[in-house]
């Protein structure tokens, strides 16, 4: 498959992490289309210091650490969809979208609207504390309303088999592996977590 989205149940919960490694696994391009808030830097160069050769830059960078279409009223901007199209790339893109899946974009479209309208297939990364039952299986339900293929739930954090599995069992998703909290978090330890507790063939 040519893209990959990798969207959350909430924001700060490991999505940037997780797309890294998928990104860094796959010999990918990584690519997030908004990025709100740039105090503490951007998730691309998140990305770039955990090893990602290829990040292409946002279509938008907005100042304030909030949803992006408050972002870009507070800044004065107003965000194109048009602007928002899959970039056209050599190889698989790994695209990081922000927040969890009804996150708006604008104040007419979600980020669910716009994965229906790229078509290209999800995967939902989810904490693995508590909450994550409800707010996991409202995502799945808020993204096949919307047709949207999904590939799977990518978990972050210290293991709960039984979350972990009631999540897949009742959502009907693929459980895709969990990715621990690495201490330290680098290049080198997030490629090796990612290789031990994720197989390939299921984003290929």
């Amino acid at each position: 498959m040519s893209a990959i989205v990798v969207t959350g149940t909430d924001t700060d919960i490991g999505k940037t992490v997780f797309a890294a490694g998928l990104a860094g696994a796959l010999g990918a391009t990584y690519w997030k289309p908004v990025q709100a808030g740039l105090d503490d830097g951007s998730d691309a160069q998140r990305v770039a210091v955990l090893g990602v050769e290829r990040v292409l830059p946002e279509a938008y960078r907005l100042t304030t650490p909030c949803s992006p279409h408050r972002a870009a009223e507070i800044d004065g901007v107003v965000i194109d969809p048009a602007r928002l199209a899959l970039p056209d790339v050599d190889g698989p893109l790994v695209v990081e979208g922000a927040g969890g899946v009804l996150v708006p974009v604008t104040r007419e479209l979600l980020y669910a609207d716009l994965f229906a309208r790229w078509g290209a297939p999800v995967v939902l990364v989810a904490r693995t504390a508590l909450g994550t039952i409800n707010h996991s299986l409202l995502s799945i339900e808020a993204l096949r309303a919307r047709g949207v293929p999904i590939l799977g739930v990518a978990f972050i954090g210290d293991a709960v088999e039984d979350s972990e599995a009631t999540i897949c069992a009742i959502g009907r998703v693929k459980r895709l592996g969990r990715l621990p909290r690495l201490e330290p978090l680098d290049a080198r330890s997030l490629g090796e977590a990612f290789a031990r507790n994720f197989n390939l063939d299921d984003f290929r």
